[in-house]
C-alpha cells in the first residue's frame, strides 16, 4: 500500500495543528513550514474539515484549528478519510480481473490492508506528536511559547 501525498500533507497539517493547540494556524504558514503548495494544501483542508478533523475560521483573524483534542483522532481516522480508494490490486475494487472469482488473492489483500489500518487505528495524532516538541517546532521553525513572549 502506498499513501498519497494528500494523505501525507493531511498528516502533517493535524501535526502541525497539535503542536499548537490553543493557536490557529493559517495554509500559509503551515505551507511554508512544509515547502509544499498553498494550492494543494488548501484542498487537503478542505478534506480535513470535510471529516470533521479540522475546523476553519473565516475573517481576519482567521485560520483553522483541530476540531477535537489531538487524543481524540485515530490515525486510522485520517487515512481512511483522506485516501480514495484503499484497494492494493484493482479486484478488491470490483475491478476486471481475468481471474476474479477463481482465486484466493483479493481475500489475502483485504486481509493485508485491514491489518495494515488495524495497526493506524491503534494509535491517534497525540500518540505521534505532543504539544510544544522542541525538535518538532525548531524543525518547523515555529517560535516556542516562551520565546513568543506569551
Amino acid at each position: 500500500m502506498h499513501l498519497t501525498m494528500f494523505t501525507d500533507y493531511g498528516l502533517r497539517t493535524l501535526i502541525f495543528l497539535a503542536l499548537r493547540p490553543e493557536r490557529q494556524a493559517s495554509i500559509a504558514e503551515i505551507a511554508a513550514s512544509y515547502d509544499i503548495s498553498d494550492h494543494h494544501l488548501t484542498k487537503v483542508v478542505h478534506a480535513l474539515g470535510q471529516a470533521g478533523l479540522v475546523e476553519t475560521i473565516r475573517g481576519r483573524h482567521g485560520g483553522m484549528r483541530l476540531a477535537r483534542p489531538a487524543a481524540n483522532i485515530g490515525l486510522g481516522e485520517v487515512i481512511r478519510a483522506m485516501e480514495p480508494g484503499l484497494a492494493l490490486v484493482p479486484c478488491q475494487e470490483g475491478g476486471r480481473c481475468a481471474i476474479g472469482g477463481c482465486c484466493d488473492l483479493q481475500a489475502v489483500m483485504n486481509e493485508a490492508r485491514d491489518a495494515l489500518l488495524g495497526v493506524f487505528d491503534r494509535y491517534t495524532l497525540a500518540d505521534v506528536v505532543s504539544p510544544g516538541n522542541p525538535r518538532l517546532m525548531r524543525r518547523l521553525g515555529l517560535a516556542m511559547s516562551s520565546d513568543a513572549g506569551t
